[in-house]
């Protein structure tokens, strides 16, 4: 059996874990700025979006891995002109991460486009020879300037994040010129005066360069931004070199596909006979392997897109192309022609049964011995320093083969070798299969490299190149002597969820004569969930509330950035993250409510419809009665007009979801749902002849985990962000569904629809969401009244609680209801504008954005559509939570 945990993608992505910032400073680096103001929600948020972005194992074993070094030898970043002027903000909040966490890269950026375009602007051409701007003296006067400028606009951006970052523009490359006569005032440096670096890593801030350089005599010389990070590389032999462009790597010229590591000692020659790899895709391996040959085989170049930095540099699945020299591997069919003794200390360090003492080498030798003499076959695959080590074997008559042991170093793993070392696997052998415990720190690693896989008891079997279902259920019955599998049935058992794109899984039946819509209490059988979009904030939530409900569970938990990954905070059955295509999810959605009863989209906008699409499709012909519940939490079907979308706001639009026969329900938005709540009870008084204004307010959890300065908690550290001052889709959102709801009476309708004006905030608490509305009144009310409409209109509602006071939103973060109060009114003013301005109403709403904004109403819309008690799974208490005043 392989242990995935002795192994992983070595790769490396985000942010960093802030609660161990102070520990892991390199040596000589100060604290500053925001780390002599410690603070204890900052730590927490950059933790939960690390978290998101890789698991906690492989985020700190990176972490401990760059920090382990000298400040000036975790990486040298070459950012490209393009990156600056078209990338700028997410460049200086990736940069601003990594000081967080007490990592400081040495920039380096060019200004090749915007020479280009101060060029043209001064009708001076741009001349090349041989793919090197030819630099005369007005060329050169004009790129000091762009540099300069780029360079500030950079340090600047920095700042404005609260980072510390130090403007480089010259002292620091020493060159002579490169062939004066053909090139001008180019230079090839010779010297790197790393002292000016270093000083500015101790000073506590980020060194940004330009690749401007100097003669001896003081002449400013042209030098490309990647020979100047290189020849920096050279002197500092950092574990990094990261080129930054926009492309976010290297792409096969064949397959269109992105690369993802390169191995130069196995590949390197193979590669540039490769048709499509010439001109700069040459050159740029070229002037990498020999950058690489210089350095210690520890470092690495990465080519990478500013937004995936983070992933890049701290998660195992990577996100651009990582090239290292790595070893040249071996694969061997006879034990006799490997180093015996070092494949023995590998597998004694970092095998389990063997490691343990369970079994020996000598043994397991014996064992491959006997496996040959009765005419099965093995292959021993490794690479010359012994760091990674697998064994693949066919018995007689079998046609696939299984990977037996899959072992690596900490070496191998940081340094991706496992990777090359499967590539070489899956050359030699089409189909494969192998099983992982299902408790395995890193399943991910093999759900990403897996055709599909099977649940069985606390294994997970994987397979690699099998399509037929049959070869798949006869492989699971002879693996674990279990009953014979068909299409239709899984073994004896067990749980089955597959991740396989090519068939259709079905499940085992709902027990006979089960009702798909129940409509007794909270007992009953289970009702299976697929979570699509388990990532998030709201997906984390949806798992707890899950987790605790009496009849909700949990059958897949799809994440592609989580894959493989154990499902956190689930309680009732031990789950890992799978990543469900839109294909897969409909090939489960034609077996209907046997497979899963409903499915929850929790995504971002504008990615729900392929899902959505698949689903239709695959249950057309299924009854009404078995269609699946579909809930989408993003905004795309909110404003939907054909009648298949029910909205989901269950305190003004219960009637529609109890009534709905499509099964598909739009979660409304956070601050719609807030807005509504407070603006529905006064439709009546409503003046339409103006608009209704709602000044919102929200933690930096509804931000989302995709870092930006809208979730950086040391950006918005006593600040406040306004954001899409107009047109924001809740904006829309709100209107549109009060329109829909509003009665008869109402001055409202499509063609007079509600209109409402909405500016939304971001503020420095993690989670909840505090409106204050303004409401223009038709008539005169007193604060008195408002209560008492209020109080009337949600008397019977347990997730909706009126107050006299107005409420606070850190009493109601975590809480799974919203609190309107804070009633007022305007003095009586007598006639004209200044008693048509004072009659308004005054009121506060706060919700928790995360749960009665996202999560709880999706369980409440659940509840609702699959006739249980709308309130089950849900705390409602009878009163909220009040701060005394």
């Amino acid at each position: 059996m392989i242990r995935a945990g002795h192994f992983a993608k070595g790769r490396v992505g985000a942010l960093a874990r802030a609660s161990k910032a102070v520990s892991v400073l390199p040596r000589g680096v100060r604290l500053y700025s925001y780390q002599a103001r410690p603070d204890t929600s900052e730590k927490e948020t950059i933790v939960k979006l690390l978290y998101n972005i890789g698991s906690k194992k492989e985020v700190e074993q990176y972490l401990r891995h760059f920090s382990s070094v000298e400040s000036q030898k975790f990486a040298v970043i070459k950012v490209g002109g393009a990156v600056i002027s078209d990338d700028l903000a997410t460049l200086a909040s990736a940069l601003t991460f990594l000081t967080r966490v007490g990592l400081y890269p040495i920039v380096v950026h060019g200004a090749g486009p915007q020479l280009n375009k101060r060029l043209e602007a001064a009708k001076i051409e741009a001349r090349y020879e041989d793919g090197i701007r030819i630099t005369d003296g007005q060329t050169l006067a004009i790129a000091r300037e762009v540099f300069a400028s780029e360079n500030r606009k950079l340090v600047e951006a920095l700042e404005r994040l609260g980072t510390r970052a130090r403007p480089i523009t010259g002292g620091v490359f020493v060159a002579d010129y490169l062939n004066r006569e053909k090139y001008d005032r180019v230079g090839k440096i010779y010297s790197v005066n790393r002292e000016v670096v270093e000083s500015s890593i101790r000073a506590g801030c980020l060194p940004i360069l330009t690749s401007l350089a100097e003669t001896p005599d003081g002449q400013i010389l042209n030098v490309n931004a990647d020979i100047a990070a290189g020849e920096l590389a050279r002197v500092l032999e950092p574990l990094k070199i990261v080129y930054l462009n926009e492309k976010n790597g290297l792409y096969h010229g064949t397959t269109g596909k992105r690369i993802e590591t390169i191995h130069l000692d196995e590949e390197y020659e193979d590669l540039l006979k490769e048709p499509w790899v010439r001109y700069g895709t040459k050159l740029k391996l070229k002037e990498i392997k020999e950058l690489l040959d210089t350095l210690p085989r520890s470092s690495s170049v990465a080519i990478i897109s500013a937004e995936h930095l983070h992933k890049e540099l701290f998660t195992h699945s990577g996100a651009g192309t990582l090239i290292m020299r790595g070893h040249r591997l071996f694969s061997k069919q006879d034990l006799a022609e490997v180093d015996s003794d070092r494949l023995r200390a590998l597998l004694m360090e970092h095998d389990p049964s063997i490691a343990s003492g369970e079994t020996t080498a000598a043994s397991y030798w014996q064992h491959l011995a006997a496996l040959k003499k009765e005419g099965g076959r093995y292959w021993i695959y490794g690479d010359e320093p012994y760091q990674v080590a697998a064994v693949v074997m066919r018995k007689p008559g079998q046609n696939i083969a299984v990977v037996d042991k899959f072992v690596a170093s900490k070496a191998a793993v940081l340094g991706n070798i496992t990777d090359n070392a499967w590539k070489l696997i899956t050359r030699d052998h089409p189909q494969l299969v192998w099983s992982v415990p299902r408790a395995d720190d890193n399943l991910s690693w093999h759900f990403e490299r897996a055709d599909g896989s099977w649940a069985v008891g606390d294994n997970i079997v994987f397979w690699y190149g099998v399509e037929d279902w049959k070869q798949i259920s006869e492989l699971l019955t002879s693996k674990f002597n279990a009953q014979n599998t068909t299409s239709s049935s899984v073994p004896s058992g067990t749980r089955a969820y597959s991740t396989m794109a090519r068939r259709t899984i079905a499940r085992n039946s709902a027990p006979m004569g089960r009702r798909s819509y129940s409509t007794g209490s909270s007992s009953g059988s289970p009702l299976r969930v697929g979570l699509i979009g388990a990532r998030g904030f709201t997906g984390r939530e949806l798992i707890k509330l899950i987790d605790g409900h009496p009849r909700f569970e949990l059958s897949y938990v799809s994440s592609r950035e989580l894959a493989g990954k154990p499902v956190p905070n689930y309680t009732k059955a031990q789950l890992s993250h799978v990543n469900l295509s839109a294909q897969q999810v409909g090939d489960l959605a034609k077996a209907g409510r046997q497979a899963v009863d409903v499915w929850i989209l929790a995504l971002p906008n504008n990615v729900a419809a392929p899902f959505v699409a698949e689903i239709n499709t695959a249950t057309a012909q299924v009854s009404v009665d078995q269609q699946p519940i579909v809930v989408d939490l993003s905004a795309d079907y909110r404003f939907d007009a054909t009648g298949q979308w029910a909205y989901g706001l269950p305190e003004l639009h219960r009637s529609e979801l109890k009534t709905n026969m499509t099964g598909r329900i739009a979660n409304p938005g956070c601050y719609a749902t807030g807005s509504q709540l407070g603006l529905a009870p006064l439709l009546p008084y409503l003046d339409q002849s103006r608009l209704p204004s709602v000044f919102g307010v929200s933690g930096y959890s509804g931000a989302g985990t995709k870092p930006s300065p809208k979730n950086d908690p040391e950006f918005l550290r006593d600040n406040l962000i306004p954001y899409a001052p107009v047109n924001h889709i809740h904006e829309r959102e709100i209107g549109h569904s009060l329109t829909r709801m509003s009665h008869p009476q109402h001055p409202f309708t499509t063609n007079n629809p509600i209109r409402v004006q909405f500016s939304p905030h971001v503020a420095p608490f993690f989670q909840g969401i505090s409106l204050t509305l303004h409401v223009p009144l038709c008539q005169s009310m007193t604060a008195k009244d408002m209560l008492e409409v209020f109080r009337e209109f949600y008397q019977n509602e347990k997730l909706v609680h009126v107050t006299e006071s107005a409420p606070l939103v850190r009493d109601n973060a975590g809480k799974h209801y919203a609190v309107v109060g804070g009633f007022a009114v305007p003095p009586h003013s007598e006639g004209g504008l200044a008693e048509l301005a004072n009659r308004r109403a005054v009121l506060n709403v706060t919700l928790d954005n995360l749960l009665k904004g996202a999560a709880t109403q999706a369980i409440q819309n659940m509840n609702i559509a699959v006739g249980i008690d709308e309130y089950t799974g849900i705390p409602t208490p009878d009163e909220p939570t009040m701060s005394p005043n």
